[in-house]
C-alpha cells in the first residue's frame, strides 16, 4: 500500500515525504483499530522508510520490506500449523479412525494470513498427512467470511467441511459432535484475552460448558504486550449497519445485495468481541502452545517483556 501511494506523489522535500508517509500510515492503521499486527507492520515499514528518505526509490524499499514481512509471517503460519497438528494427531488417536471434528469461526486461512493461514494451517497439514477430519464452518455473519472464504479454501484443498449457521455450534458441542474449536485472533493481550471476530466469545462459552478444548491460533505479531485486560483496554470497532440489514451473494453471475429486514429497522454492527483468558484452553503461536495466562505468555516471550 505504501508503494502504490508513494508512486503517485510528487514530493519536493524530506519534510513533505515524512508528512505524506505519516498520513498514509495513520490512514491504514485507522482501517482496523482492533487489530494489532496491522499497526505493527505499518510502523515497521514506516521506520524503514524514514531511515531512507533520501532514496529516490521509496516505493521499492516499501515493497522490499513488505515482502520481508510476508516471508516472516508465512514461516510463522507454517510453525503454527506444526504445533497445532500435534493436537489433531492426539485427538485422532483417541477416535480410532473416526474423523476429528473441528469448529472454526470467521476466516483465518491463507486468503487472510498467507499460504497456510493460522487456523487452517494445522488442518491442511493433518489432511495432507492422511488424518481423517471434518470442519464445521461458521457462516460468520454479517460479512459471511466463513461461507465465502473459509468454505472456498477448504474446498480447494479437498478438506471435508460443512457450512453451518453461527448459532449451531453450541448444539453440536452438546451432541458431542465437536472435538476441538480453533479460532484466530486480531489482538491478544499479554494476559491471554483474545479479540476476534464477533461471535467468538459465544463459541468459547459453549466450548467451556461442554468441556470442548478451545484454542486461539495467531502469530506473535498479534500479541499486544502493552495491555492486560482485553475487555477494558481494546477498542471494538463498529462497522456499517448496512452489513447487518443487507446481505450480498451471487445471483445470475453477479454479486447482488438484498435487504433482510424492514426499512425502518436500525442495526448495530460490532466487528469483534473479547474472549476472556479463563475460557481459552491454550494459545498457539509460532513458538509453540501455552496456556492463556500472563505467566505462560511471559515465559514463552521473555524477550518481549522488559
Amino acid at each position: 500500500a505504501f508503494g502504490i501511494y508513494l508512486a503517485t506523489l510528487e514530493i519536493t522535500s524530506q519534510t513533505n515525504i515524512r508528512e505524506h508517509l505519516s498520513n498514509a500510515a495513520r490512514y491504514l492503521i485507522s482501517c482496523r483499530p482492533t487489530a494489532v499486527n496491522l499497526s505493527w507492520a505499518v510502523n515497521y515499514v514506516l521506520e524503514k522508510l524514514n531511515s531512507n528518505l533520501s532514496s529516490k526509490s521509496l516505493s521499492e524499499t516499501a515493497l522490499s520490506v513488505a515482502t520481508e514481512i510476508c516471508e516472516q509471517e508465512k514461516g510463522y503460519c507454517k510453525q503454527i500449523g506444526e504445533h497445532g497438528l500435534k493436537l489433531i494427531e492426539s485427538l485422532s488417536e483417541k477416535k480410532n479412525g473416526e474423523p476429528v471434528n473441528i469448529l472454526t469461526h470467521c476466516n483465518a486461512g491463507w486468503l487472510a494470513t498467507i499460504d497456510y493461514g493460522t487456523v487452517t494451517a494445522p488442518v491442511y497439514l493433518a489432511h495432507d498427512k492422511g488424518i481423517p477430519l471434518h470442519v464445521w464452518v461458521d457462516e460468520t455473519r454479517p460479512r459471511n467470511q466463513g461461507a465465502k472464504l473459509t468454505a472456498w479454501e477448504l474446498g480447494q484443498h479437498g478438506v471435508p467441511h460443512t457450512l453451518i449457521p453461527d448459532n449451531t455450534g453450541g448444539h453440536l458441542m452438546q451432541q458431542k459432535m465437536v472435538d476441538i474449536v480453533l479460532t484466530g485472533s486480531d489482538r491478544t493481550t499479554r494476559g491471554g484475552d483474545v479479540a476476534n471476530k464477533i461471535g467468538t466469545y459465544l463459541k468459547a462459552l459453549a466450548a467451556y460448558d461442554n468441556n470442548v478444548p478451545f484454542y486461539s491460533l495467531f502469530p506473535s505479531t498479534s500479541i499486544d504486550f502493552g495491555i492486560v485486560d482485553g475487555v477494558k483496554e481494546i477498542t471494538i470497532e463498529e462497522r456499517d449497519p448496512e452489513e447487518v440489514t443487507n446481505i450480498s451473494g451471487l445471483a445470475d453471475g453477479r454479486i447482488q445485495s438484498v435487504r433482510v429486514c424492514p426499512e425502518n429497522t436500525s442495526a448495530a454492527n460490532y466487528g469483534f468481541d473479547i474472549t476472556p483468558a479463563r475460557l481459552i484452553t491454550g494459545l498457539i503461536t509460532e513458538r509453540g502452545i501455552c496456556r492463556a495466562t500472563e505467566k505462560a505468555i511471559k515465559e514463552m516471550f521473555s524477550d518481549k517483556f522488559k
